[in-house]
């Protein structure tokens, strides 16, 4: 047994490393806030298309047959324009021998536009009551909808039943869609009509404050008088029929362009325009009605749609009045030299937009939060259905991977463990086993303790990293008292994990190194079953089997299910495709003189292991996977030892598969591992646990507002597949089931912890962080394998 000592001073000024260690530190908190405010984002880009698609806060409740005895009669008996001039209700009818045509439930991206190229092509005006959140997804087909001369009114944002809603919902509905309207087109308007609504008769006393709390507000509020039907599809022949008036009387009448399948209303629409104009009717929208009515009353003068207040979020126009320009003969709005939606405000030729009057230039904030909301919608729009895209792929991806390791695992299990299944001669020669150790006072003992049991020859190199805590003093006592005297410990300032393996290496007396961690302990026969791929002259790395010796806790029970499924399962269908990505650093042997041919360990990322596994496979070595050779690791106690430890694995993998991009285009071995192990470590290490948690959080939205029973059989159903993957996989380690238990748990737990740290990991590749070796807090609670279960 011999020891190395520095002859250098005690105390000495922080290393490079250290401060960088200092500074990387200090870049954590933010790239953490990063991380949690990009699933802050996402989740609130779903709520707006939820919201939108009135799957958030949606309120399918209809009213009907309720009483109205407090509803006046003037109002159940009058016309289908009702507003509240002077807090007074006062109805007005569409004057004989007039259609103010009117659509509900807009806009829609396919019919809306077939609809307005009919009013275009017959020179018909038409008021559209659109829904905002319609409006706030197709903003085209509103601006065109205005710029063609045709007017617009509130059927409020979300499509509900405004008689079961609170106040502040209600404001909400209208603010919402004003709002809406000013990022489209930018007007906002005077005009309502409330979803399910119908005649004026079937105002009740539930629906009768709402429409007086909006009409003091400033809003008009309109029905109909002649309906079509046609959301019912009766054929065209009926939607005409129905939408005639009686006895040449006006009528404000219904149509839908949206809200469903809408071919016969197109269809109808035209041959109905011809008809009516054909018997002498001629057609105008809402305001053009109100203002002829005030001008056979002698009220030219007056706004046809009521002032409207700050709480209708309108902006004041100059003027303040209903033009006074009336429709010729045929009902259509005369040349116009002023701009759609600027009704009040005189046009260059002194004419103004009678037809338009209820639209109101929005201006100031009104206007930017209007095209503010455009925008958001523009975002989750395209945003939602992409990752909903992109989820699809994903799940397809990993439903494939869970039967290729099945598959894969399978075959290797029964290749390997075939009677006649052999590597070449035994090795029987000696190997150099190197135990890297900084502060591992908690368990060096252990670890020579069980190599101490080895049924193989061999020397062991304890290479002490600068430790603080008499690891070295520990080392060299526990061997004396186990009679060991194929000990050196090597002691070197500290310079990382890497450099502690190099010189480990480098004063190996033997061919094969075998590589293990300071708080790791081997089961007797694991050198021995470790080094017999090496009868292949062919292989340069033998990647060992390693359990987490610490399951007894909720965390280590999490890391057991995941070393055994997830790891151990991985390198049996790696192995088979020889790519194998990573040696575990607890278990895994090499030929000295490869490791020393492709250089090394290198400081070039945090993952060392993987880093050097790679550099095998370019350097056209092959690294297979050795299931019986056993060890026995302490995993991670605690959370925060857990996040650092899987963040440095993480960024680590990361560092190593951009530092050998290269082997994407060689040939050769190292392009079998650039075109096959990279794109699968980069698909199923990175993309995908990347984009698992938006799974996690469609699975919980669908839960809340779509439908909790499909999406929790969905859930279980993976959950199901996820089991039997597990299951096979410790069938396959000879392991007991009953940690299986702990799976459910692991799903909703400890898969998201792991999700955020590599999605932390990402943030920090991509801001170009760097991270030290960390040293992870040890409790000495693994020892020889034999009671462990």
């Amino acid at each position: 047994m011999a020891t190395t000592t520095p002859s250098r001073g005690r105390r000495r000024a922080p290393s490079r490393m250290t401060r960088a260690a200092g500074k990387a530190a200090a870049l954590q908190k933010p790239r953490v806030i990063l991380a949690l405010l990009l699933l802050l984002a996402l989740t609130s880009v779903m709520l707006l298309d939820g919201y939108l698609r009135a799957e958030v806060g949606g309120d399918e409740r209809v009213r009907s047959n309720a009483s109205s005895s407090k509803v006046p009669d003037k109002v159940l008996d009058g016309g289908p324009i009702l507003s509240f001039r002077g807090g007074q209700a006062e109805s007005q009818s569409v004057p004989e021998k007039t259609i103010a045509l009117t659509f509900d439930d807009g806009p829609n991206p396919t019919w809306t536009p077939q609809i307005l190229k009919i009013l275009e092509e017959n020179d018909v005006p038409g008021t559209f009551f659109v829904v905002g959140s319609m409006v706030s997804r197709y903003p085209s087909i509103v601006k065109n909808l205005v710029d063609q001369g045709n007017e617009i009114g509130i059927h409020t944002f979300t499509h509900v039943d405004l008689s079961y809603q609170s106040d502040d919902r209600i404001a909400r509905e209208m603010d919402q869609t004003q709002l809406a309207l000013a990022g489209a087109a930018g007007i906002t308007t005077t005009l309502f009509r409330a979803p399910y609504s119908s005649e004026a008769d079937a105002i009740d006393n539930y629906s009768w404050p709402v429409y007086k709390k909006l009409g003091e507000e400033g809003y008009t509020s309109v029905f109909v008088d002649t309906d079509s039907d046609d959301w019912k599809r009766p054929g065209v022949s009926k939607i005409i029929k129905w939408a005639t008036p009686t006895k040449n009387k006006g009528a404000s009448v219904l149509f839908h362009d949206a809200g469903g399948e809408r071919s016969q209303t197109v269809k109808a629409l035209g041959t109905y325009i011809k008809k009516m104009k054909a018997k002498g009717y001629t057609f105008t929208t809402i305001s053009g009605a109100i203002q002829q009515t005030n001008g056979q009353n002698g009220q030219s003068g007056q706004q046809p749609a009521g002032e409207q207040g700050e709480q209708a979020g309108q902006s004041e126009q100059a003027g303040g009045q209903a033009p006074g320009a009336q429709q010729d003969q045929q009902g259509q709005q005369p040349d116009q030299s002023g701009q759609p939606g600027q009704s009040g405000q005189a046009g260059q030729a002194g004419g103004v937009n009678s037809l338009q009057a209820a639209h109101r230039t929005a201006t100031g904030t009104t206007l930017y939060e209007g095209k503010a909301l455009v925008a958001a919608v523009a975002v989750a729009e395209w945003t939602v259905p992409g990752l909903a895209t992109g989820l699809a792929v994903v799940g397809v991806a990993v439903m494939g991977r869970f039967g290729m390791m099945l598959i894969l695992a399978r075959r290797h299990y029964r290749q390997r463990n075939k009677h006649r299944f052999s590597w070449g001669p035994t090795v029987t020669q000696p190997v150099s086993v190197i135990v890297p150790a900084y502060n591992e006072k908690e368990c060096i003992a252990n670890t020579l303790e069980s190599l101490a049991k080895s049924t193989h020859p061999i020397e062991i190199i304890v290479v002490d990293d600068g430790s603080t805590d008499d690891t070295s003093r520990i080392a060299r006592d526990a061997a004396r008292s186990f009679g060991m005297t194929n000990v050196r410990v090597i002691r070197q300032e500290n310079a990382g994990k890497p450099a502690a393996l190099n010189n480990g290496v480098r004063s190996a007396s033997y061919d094969i190194v075998v590589m293990m961690d300071g708080d790791t302990v081997f089961e007797p026969d694991a050198v021995h079953q470790l080094v017999q791929p090496f009868a292949d002259p062919e292989v340069g790395a033998v990647a060992g089997n390693a359990k987490v010796g610490n399951r007894n806790t909720i965390i280590g029970a999490w890391q057991h299910i995941e070393y055994v499924m997830g790891f151990n399962l991985d390198r049996r269908m790696y192995d088979l495709l020889r790519c194998m990505p990573t040696i575990p650093g607890a278990i895994g042997a090499f030929r000295r003189d490869a490791v020393l041919e492709v250089g090394g360990m290198s400081e070039d990322t945090l993952a060392e292991d993987t880093d050097i596994t790679i550099a095998m496979h370019r350097g056209g070595w092959r690294v297979v996977y050795q299931e019986h050779a056993r060890a026995w690791t302490e995993a991670p106690a605690s959370l925060k030892q857990l996040w650092s430890q899987r963040y440095r694995w993480s960024y680590g993998t990361m560092q190593a598969l951009w530092k050998h991009r290269k082997s994407l285009t060689d040939k050769g071995p190292s392009g079998r591992f650039g075109r096959v192990g990279m794109p699968l470590v980069v698909i199923f290490q990175i993309v995908t646990p990347v984009f698992a948690p938006l799974i996690d959080v469609f699975t919980l939205y669908s839960m809340i507002f779509i439908d909790f029973k499909a999406a929790l059989l969905a859930w279980l159903a993976v959950l199901c597949v996820q089991l039997v993957c597990a299951a096979y996989a410790f069938r396959l380690d000879r392991e007991k089931y009953r940690y299986l238990l702990m799976m459910p748990l692991q799903q909703l737990a400890y898969r998201q912890m792991m999700y955020l740290v590599l999605i932390h990991s990402c943030i920090t590749a991509l801001t170009g962080g760097r991270l030290r070796w960390q040293k992870l807090k040890r409790t000495g609670e693994v020892g020889t394998p034999a009671g462990v279960g």
